[in-house]
């Protein structure tokens, strides 16, 4: 009923309401400049009116609840571009650590040695037979070895440290992850709607979830109070309520996926390494039981596969990768029909440290960051934060430059190696062996499961080899009872249709073992001419010397293993600058091997790369392509991190606008609500002077 009290009563709220403002006011002026807060506000409402004469008399204010400014729209889209921003800006410092190491004028200076390389070659072909120009040859190919060494060492460092990184983030990750889910239980105790809302744990909240957008790209659904929802762009779910889910690091392993009638029940081994994923799938084409399987290769998760296919038998052991140093083999029979794989039967080998994303204690997938063959991210993997910028740099980046340094190297050891094989030092040979190991002896040589590194350069046609005596240094002749017929033995072979044990068997068959006798060493050939004898080769159309590495100037096979050949390095006279003239002569001051070797300079050869694939221009054009690849990526990069940052700030700006304090506003409205609580206590003040007043009239 309306009355004196009524009016105490109004004034008590009144004070009450003012004084809960002020608090909340004071509390955004002191929370100015602190991370992740959102500005408070109290809701006032009107309490309820009673039905009285005159009419409804109102009976004050209630503060209901204070309320936190927040739009979860903007918050949704920014946590979004963090994600893309941070991806950028980590991929971008790093780019710039390798242009660092990549960069002509720094680094290993490989422009200079190589110019230097050349050079000496031609000193070479102008003194063939001093030993001081086949010294300094020598020295600057030493120079040139470590100039390719020390750029792909340094990103091979750069690699391990992105590895050392991803394990800090991914930690971090889990631990954010466990406090959103420990802050959503304590949401769902502390929560009463429209009475207390636990606006500091919803701020915390926000802020771990910023906190994990800077490491890997999310999506958040919020369904209130503690029913908050984490997931990956892809799907993932990282929170669900009080459960968490983790991430992990993992090192190198491989996965079958099998169609639904297969019964095969091996399992794929592998061995190497590689910044490549690949997937292997049984082609269209395989008939099971027929001897061998066909697979189809995919470096991007399936969503492209390469042309060239790869032939399996289980006879043959572990079979290579094309354009890697990964070879697989399985551990049940799967050409016989024992225990068959079926058309569209799919591997995936990582060899390398993946992230992958447990569903259960034991049931777990690969999120690791994966950019396709188009250029496109694939959408089933990470695709934001810094966590996908360090694997975009040492998978996508790291390995392509990796990768086109070892072209580079595998290029120059090929080519010097192709003329080098057919020429003659300052003194014959009476035995030298390949520095190339062959895993399969039995298997054509061009084939996977040889191993050789340049088993593709291989062709069929002939090779040709010249016997001396050497005592008397005359040729050795043959009329088929002891002697030679002409001046060079010729030697046919086909190293696309037989093997390294074949070539053995084929050498010694053809040439006269009174003199000279091939033989397999531990899966090198090595050819050995009999005491009193002595020998060079003449030509090889087939590339099969040189694939051997037998009387090769380099060894190796790329930019992290070149050398120079273990026989060339004792020796400087075995430096092949001359040739075998059409007389089966070497003579004296021959320079032809020489020239040929520093005329690569100039000569456009052929280049491949998995994500360029063939080219033809010069050594010196490839390795400046290289440089150029890595400043055209850090200005592409810098540019998407430019455009990504520019729009997560303009949407933090928007959030700011609505949750962040403004200390000129929070002033307006410190002196309105303490207005509000004088006015309030002047009411009460009247009331009991009222009151007194009533009080005074009974006596």
């Amino acid at each position: 009923m309306p009355g004196l009290s009524s009016v105490l009563d109004i004034g008590r709220w009144a004070l009450f309401s003012s004084q809960s403002a002020i608090e909340v006011t004071g509390n955004n002026i002191a929370n100015v400049e602190t991370p992740g807060y959102s500005r408070r506000e109290i809701l006032l409402e009107e309490a309820p009116s009673i039905d009285y004469a005159p009419g409804q008399l109102g009976t004050g204010v209630r503060a209901t609840e204070v309320v936190r400014q927040f739009n979860s729209f903007v918050e949704g889209q920014y946590v979004a571009k963090s994600s893309d921003r941070s991806r950028w800006e980590s991929l971008f410092e790093n780019l710039q650590s390798a242009e660092t190491v990549l960069n002509p004028s720094g680094g290993g200076k490989v422009n200079e040695a190589l110019a230097a390389f050349w050079e000496h070659w031609q000193v070479l072909a102008q003194r063939p037979e001093d030993a001081s120009a086949r010294e300094a040859l020598l020295g600057k190919t030493q120079n040139l070895i470590s100039a390719m060494r020390i750029p792909r060492q340094d990103l091979e460092n750069l690699g391990r440290q992105m590895d050392g990184f991803i394990s800090q983030d991914v930690d971090e990750v889990n631990d954010i992850l466990g406090k959103i889910a420990d802050i959503n239980l304590k949401i769902e105790q502390q929560l009463v709607p429209g009475r207390n809302n636990p606006n500091r744990l919803y701020d915390r909240r926000n802020q771990l979830v910023r906190d994990l957008a800077e490491k890997l790209d999310v999506k958040t659904i919020d369904n209130g109070g503690g029913d908050f929802i984490v997931t990956t762009r892809a799907g993932h779910t990282l929170i669900d309520g009080g459960e968490s889910y983790r991430i992990e690091l993992e090192g190198p392993q491989a996965f079958k996926s099998l169609t639904s009638t297969s019964t095969f029940g091996g399992e794929i081994n592998f061995s190497g390494s590689s910044n490549d994923e690949y997937t292997l799938r049984v082609s269209e084409n395989t008939t099971a039981g027929d001897g061998a399987i066909e697979f189809q290769v995919s470096t991007d998760g399936g969503a492209s596969w390469l042309d060239e296919t790869i032939t399996y038998t289980d006879a043959a052991g572990p079979v290579s990768i094309p354009n890697s140093d990964v070879s697989f083999s399985f551990t049940a029979n799967v050409d016989d029909g024992s225990d068959p794989l079926l058309v569209g039967d799919s591997f995936t080998i990582v060899p390398k440290k993946g992230l992958y994303w447990y569903k259960t204690t034991s049931d777990k997938v690969n999120i690791t960051p994966m950019v396709e063959d188009s250029g496109q991210d694939n959408a089933r993997r990470l695709v934001g934060g810094s966590l996908t910028g360090q694997f975009n740099f040492r998978d996508e980046h790291i390995g392509k430059y990796q990768e086109k340094l070892d072209a580079f190297a595998k290029g120059l050891i090929w080519e010097v190696n192709r003329i080098h094989s057919q020429g003659a030092g300052l003194e014959k040979l009476t035995e030298t062996t390949g520095t190339y190991h062959v895993s399969d002896t039995t298997a054509a040589l061009n084939s996977d499961t040889t191993g050789l590194h340049f088993r593709d350069k291989l062709q069929n046609g002939s090779m040709s080899f010249n016997i001396y005596n050497q005592a008397t240094g005359d040729i050795v002749t043959y009329d088929g009872s002891g002697n030679f017929i002409g001046k060079s033995q010729i030697f046919n072979f086909d190293p696309t249709q037989h093997s390294l044990d074949e070539f053995v068997t084929q050498f010694n068959n053809t040439m006269p073992s009174d003199y000279i006798s091939a033989s397999e060493v531990n899966g090198k050939l090595q050819i050995e001419a009999e005491p009193g004898y002595e020998f060079v080769v003449g030509n090889d159309s087939t590339g099969t010397l040189a694939a051997l590495g037998v009387n090769t100037y380099f060894q190796g096979a790329g930019a992290d293993d070149i050398a120079v050949s273990t026989e060339v390095n004792r020796n400087v006279k075995r430096i092949n600058a001359a040739h075998v003239n059409g007389a089966g002569e070497v003579n004296p001051g021959d320079n032809t091997t020489a020239l040929d070797i520093a005329g690569l300079q100039s000569r456009e050869i052929s280049l491949e790369t998995s994500f360029e694939g063939e080219t033809t221009q010069t050594l010196q054009e490839f390795y400046n392509s290289l440089t150029a690849n890595v400043g055209e990526d850090t200005a592409q990069v810098e540019y998407s991190r430019d455009f990504a940052q520019t729009l997560a700030e303009d949407l933090n700006k928007r959030q700011k606008s609505v949750s962040g304090v403004n200390l000129d506003e929070e002033m307006s409205n410190l002196i309105k609500y303490q207005h509000s609580y004088t006015a309030a206590a002047k009411l009460i003040t009247t009331a009991e002077q009222m009151m007194n007043t009533l009080l005074s009239m009974k006596q």
